[in-house]
């Protein structure tokens, strides 16, 4: 069986052989305190409309992730985040039936184990948990997270979080493209983080390496400019090619087979390795006939 949210973050390599179980429960209640609104979110809703809603409901800071395509549902498996804001610093409570009990289980933040990209459900509950709603936590009193990029030219005291959502909005149109008119999941990669001493290694030999310090001392790299340094942007294999105007992002030109793809992001984990002797990971789930899979 296959739990299946939006389906924007998955690859299939083969038909799957088995049943898909598309999760499309919907519903948005919100309540108070005097610091914190509570929003429990049914895990069908879509993530987008979700930043919207809250934006007309004058709850701020979820627009850093507008346009993260995929159910609210889907958004703590994989610890969503953009442009310096993740999902787990407003998760409340995470609601799911656990398969291998049939119990309807609730877990707290710490519970879900988030990291970069990681939580509890993709790893010890994958595959045994199918998330039925999630409350987030969000302050009343709104702090702008601008620090990444593309934000950094607004001033804290002057920006709205309509501005900061706006921005995004244009940043990801302009860099991803419509998977409706050019088949993609977005960024393929996670943005690999290494040790300090592997950074220096690589700034005294690549001097415009991008490179964000995070708070344990290491260093996450931008992916998107390891593939697009590598000399891989408009590399294809098959209909599979790394898009002209985003290197993270591998796009199907219309005949492209899971396969295609595949062999496409092996030959650019390879590659990177080869210039950088750093390893990517593909972000999408890569999916058999029988389940999840490995790129080989």
């Amino acid at each position: 069986m296959l739990i299946l949210g939006g389906g924007s973050n998955l690859v299939f390599t083969e038909n799957y052989q088995g049943s898909v179980v598309k999760v499309s429960t919907k519903g948005i209640e919100i309540t108070s305190d005097d610091t914190h609104y509570y929003l429990t979110v049914q895990a069908g809703e879509n993530w987008h409309q979700l930043v919207e809603f809250c934006l007309e409901q004058k709850i701020y800071g979820l627009e850093n992730m507008a346009l993260i395509p995929g159910t609210v549902g889907a958004a703590p498996i994989q610890n969503i985040g953009a442009y310096g804001v993740e999902f787990n610093l407003f998760c409340h409570r995470v609601e799911f039936l656990q398969l291998d009990t049939g119990k309807l289980t609730t877990y707290n933040k710490q519970q879900c184990e988030f990291d970069y990209r990681e939580s509890v459900f993709k790893q010890r509950l994958r595959n045994l948990a199918v998330i039925t709603q999630v409350t987030l936590k969000v302050a009343k009193k709104w702090l702008p997270v601008i620090s990444y990029g593309p934000l950094q030219h607004f001033d804290s005291s002057t920006v709205t979080a309509k501005q900061i959502f706006d921005c995004v909005c244009q940043i990801r149109q302009s860099k991803l493209p419509d998977p409706v008119k050019l088949g993609n999941v977005g960024s393929f990669f996670k943005n690999p983080v290494i040790s300090v001493e592997h950074y220096r290694t690589l700034k005294a030999s690549f001097p415009n390496l991008i490179a964000y310090e995070q708070a344990d001392g290491q260093f996450k790299l931008a992916a998107g400019w390891l593939i697009d340094q590598a000399g891989l942007k408009g590399v294809k294999v098959g209909g599979a090619t790394v898009h002209q105007e985003q290197a993270l992002v591998l796009v199907n030109l219309g005949t492209a087979t899971g396969g295609d793809v595949c062999q496409l992001a092996r030959k650019i984990i390879d590659a990177v390795y080869d210039k950088f002797t750093v390893v990517l990971h593909p972000e999408p789930r890569i999916i058999g006939s029988q389940g999840e899979v490995e790129i080989k």
